[in-house]
């Protein structure tokens, strides 16, 4: 725990920057978030950047007043993994946010944070950590981090269209599934700048 009114100044990983979310000093907690959160949509850039250059796809993504670190202004939330354990506690922490309404047979509790109007973090965790599903395969492997960058789309089904004619770039899923708080989804690994790939989720709003 640090001190009120007193924060690293080194470069935090992203393990530190989740532990963060948990203390109970709002700053240092609204430092995490935003950093989490620039990272997030860092991985996702350049997928983002080609995926622009088509102005029908580019108008199909909701965009919002524009934030440093956030391509072209649009609307973004990064999706964070923990373990059950923490995320009772970060929840705890952060005045316990309504819990989203997920699908039966998905693997995912989630809530949404936000502490600045354009930095917004989906915390996620299992439902059972040995049971295989997606964010349990995620933490067996990775351990806590950045899953996934959620980016709000006026038609999931035109945009994997668009996506998958122009860019060659297939859904995780064959289909739009719905997803928590009835919306509606569909996920694309797609390239990032280092070489890696990142997990992006398309999401519609009912």
């Amino acid at each position: 725990m640090h001190p009120a009114g007193t924060f690293p100044s080194s470069q935090p990983g992203v393990p530190e920057l989740i532990s963060w979310l948990a203390q109970p000093e709002r700053d240092l907690r609204q430092i995490s978030a935003r950093i989490l959160y620039q990272r997030g949509v860092e991985q996702s850039a350049a997928a983002i950047r080609a995926w622009s250059s088509d102005p029908e796809l580019a108008s199909i993504f909701i965009r919002e007043p524009s934030a440093p670190g956030q391509p072209e202004a649009w609307k973004v939330t990064v999706g964070v993994a923990v373990t059950p354990e923490h995320f009772v506690t970060i929840r705890a922490v952060n005045g316990s946010p309504h819990l989203a309404d997920v699908p039966p047979g998905q693997d995912a509790i989630e809530f949404e944070l936000r502490f600045e109007p354009q930095v917004r973090l989906d915390i996620l965790t299992t439902k059972a950590p040995e049971g295989g599903g997606a964010i349990a395969k995620f933490l067996e492997k990775f351990g806590e981090g950045i899953q996934q960058v959620e980016y709000e789309v006026k038609d999931v089904d035109r945009a994997a269209e668009i996506l998958r004619a122009r860019f060659g770039q297939s859904p995780v899923y064959p289909q739009t599934r719905p997803g928590a708080d009835g919306t509606r989804v569909n996920f694309f690994l797609a390239p990032a700048a280092d070489g890696k790939k990142v997990l992006i989720e398309l999401v519609e709003a009912p």
